[in-house]
């Protein structure tokens, strides 16, 4: 007897689904008993605050009674951080409606951020956007959060930016944007082309970078006149600002010429390509670094549509790109300011 292979596909997905809902259902008793076994810990813990070491010494010998009852699972870290779970989230509401919606290693990963705006964000967009562990880390570990809101040149805070049902094209473009996953060493003696091509074939790893609801559309996207062809170097679609996303990449310091090519890619894109629903296009030219001279006085200055931000090809030091982040947020505060007056 031959089987059909769309019945057996039928009961392939009634399986993978079932256990997709026993793994979440799973998963959210246990996220809810680490809460629970974290606040108990506590409460015995103030029992015992007189004695500057008994917490430490009450985790290892839970973790010792336990580990003997009830096998692996609760090592001493591991009590630690169901108590520091507990302590970071103390309201219960919020382990049963948002963390527990996440596995384990995810709500680690956030738990452990310090700043409260940016683990809230974090928690709320991993929610959102369904990120793995290892992208939630990468974001934490390259400030993400931070990254986006020194981007920011309106007074709009990027937590109440993401709630809005309209966002801004500058809601969604980070400075600077980190390419380490090239893996291009130091010195960078890579031309445009090569790092073109490295993003392509990292082209995952770009579209986390990039952020939310990025689509791929082209590499060395052709536009035309009647006369001259001309080439974009990536092409994306975002499919929540309903926009196409234009991309020039140079491996040198921002020039007003560069200003003027992506200006005028935009207005032919907007002229030849967008179609019917679609918003007006964007250009983000990627530098290695920018002239804030030029920002000044060039067409990037007020235009809302076209932006300049600076890549780097490796993970610099925590210190290094909030450095980085505070120049940014200096040199738009100080562009609000000339503006105001």
């Amino acid at each position: 007897m031959q089987l059909e292979k769309s019945f057996i596909a039928d009961i392939k997905n009634i399986l993978a689904s079932a256990r997709q809902k026993a793994y979440a259902a799973v998963n959210f008793t246990m996220v809810q008993a680490y809460w629970h076994i974290g606040k108990r810990i506590v409460e015995e813990d103030q029992h015992g605050k007189e004695r500057a070491t008994y917490g430490e010494a009450l985790l290892k010998e839970l973790s010792i009674s336990l580990t003997q009852e009830l096998g692996k699972g609760f090592s001493y870290p591991n009590l630690r951080n169901f108590r520091q779970f507990y302590l970071t989230y103390p309201d219960e509401n919020i382990c049963y409606t948002l963390c527990s919606k996440l596995n384990w290693s995810q709500n680690r990963l956030i738990m452990r951020v310090e700043n409260i705006t940016a683990r809230e964000y974090y928690l709320h967009e991993t929610i959102a956007h369904n990120w793995s562990a290892r992208q939630l880390e990468r974001n934490i570990n390259t400030l993400y959060y931070e990254r986006l809101l020194s981007s920011q040149n309106k007074g709009q805070t990027l937590e109440n930016s993401t709630k809005l049902e309209k966002q801004s094209p500058a809601d969604f473009i980070k400075d600077p944007y980190l390419f380490e996953f090239l893996n291009i060493p130091q010195p960078n003696n890579a031309n445009e082309k090569e790092i073109e091509s490295a993003l392509i074939d990292n082209l995952q790893h770009f579209l986390m970078e990039l952020g939310k609801g990025f689509s791929f559309v082209g590499r060395q996207f052709r536009i035309s006149t009647e006369t001259t062809h001309f080439y974009i170097d990536l092409v994306f679609y975002n499919y929540i600002l309903k926009c196409f996303v234009l991309f020039d990449l140079k491996t040198n310091k921002l020039t007003h010429q560069d200003t003027g090519q992506m200006d005028m890619y935009i207005r032919m894109f907007d002229d030849l390509k967008r179609t019917e629903g679609d918003n007006p296009t964007i250009g983000v030219i990627l530098c290695t670094e920018k002239d804030e001279t030029v920002v000044k006085y060039s067409i990037l200055n007020g235009n809302e549509q076209l932006f300049a931000t600076k890549y780097r090809l490796y993970l610099p030091t925590e210190e290094e790109l909030i450095a980085e982040i505070e120049r940014e947020k200096r040199i738009i505060n100080e562009h609000l300011k000339s503006a105001n007056e």
